[in-house]
């Protein structure tokens, strides 16, 4: 399913325009990626957190010529479910 279909979707159910539905949306997505850009955590209850996560930097090794390389450190966005979103899941 793409973010369009879900638009269409909701669109659909709520009898709404899509263009307002798309607006919801991206503006929904936006909010997460100013939060998670500021470290905060998002929770949204039954269906779950978004969080970023820190890697911190660590040498590795390329796997073609075995050198020593130094990997980064970087921010990930995670998720985890709620608990109702697994029991759905789950049957």
């Amino acid at each position: 399913m793409t973010v369009t279909d879900i638009i269409a979707s909701i669109a659909t159910d709520e009898g709404l325009a899509k263009s307002d539905v798309k607006k919801v949306i991206d503006g929904l997505f936006a909010k997460i990626a100013d939060a998670a850009g500021k470290d905060e955590e998002v929770s949204v209850p039954g269906f779950g957190k978004f969080k970023v996560k820190h890697s911190a930097a660590r040498d590795g090794r390329n796997p073609a010529t075995g050198e020593t390389i130094s990997i980064a450190a970087s921010k990930k966005l995670g998720f985890t479910p709620a608990k109702a979103l697994k029991d759905k899941l789950n049957g």
